[in-house]
């Protein structure tokens, strides 16, 4: 019996989904599913590969990356409504889209976004996160987010309701499910 030769997209493709299922599955653990120095666009769009479809609806505030998104066939959708949103980079300017983003519902908690920001895991921030997947507890730094990110985050999430946030520095990736507790030190 013959296999069908893999080729380096789907290889890519593979590579992406296992880091994403291993940063929710194990949160607070960097996965490394890029060849080092990666521009973060670049990372938003391996993403965006993997999660949007047809079916599906992004919103992303940058320019850049809302044209190579465009090519998925999914729906361009405001924040209120958008599936996924990708901020490359979360100003404070864009906490008003981002704070407008669906959370679900305790009925359908499923109707929440899922952001993909990113950020550098370098000095900055320090979060200690707990929760399922974390044996007890993780320090992780986190830079270039503002701090109003994590006040919003803690605001909106009332499980099972909440966001689900896969933060990408580069070629590195952590996740951040609504069920992780984020606490800055």
């Amino acid at each position: 019996m013959q296999s069908v030769p893999i080729d380096a997209r789907e290889r890519r493709f593979q590579a992406v989904f296992s880091a994403m299922l291993a940063a929710f599955s194990y949160p607070g653990r960097l996965q490394a599913p890029w060849p080092a120095a990666t521009p973060c666009i670049d990372a938003c769009t391996a993403i965006a590969d993997v999660l949007i479809d047809l079916e599906t609806s992004f919103y992303t505030p940058d320019a850049e990356l809302h044209q190579r998104l465009i090519r998925t066939g999914a729906r361009v959708k405001p924040p209120e409504q958008a599936d996924y949103q990708f901020y490359p980079l979360l100003s404070e300017a864009n906490l008003p889209a981002l704070q407008a983003a669906p959370v679900g519902s305790y009925l359908y908690p499923d109707h929440a976004a899922t952001l993909v920001i990113g950020c550098l895991f370098a000095a900055g921030l320090t979060l200690r996160l707990q929760g399922p997947g974390i044996q007890s507890t993780i320090e992780q730094p986190i830079d270039q987010l503002p701090a109003a990110f994590w006040t919003l985050r803690t605001q909106v999430i009332q499980y099972p309701r909440g966001w689900d946030v896969f933060l990408l520095d580069g070629s590195r990736l952590l996740g951040l499910p609504r069920t992780t507790h984020a606490e800055i030190l």
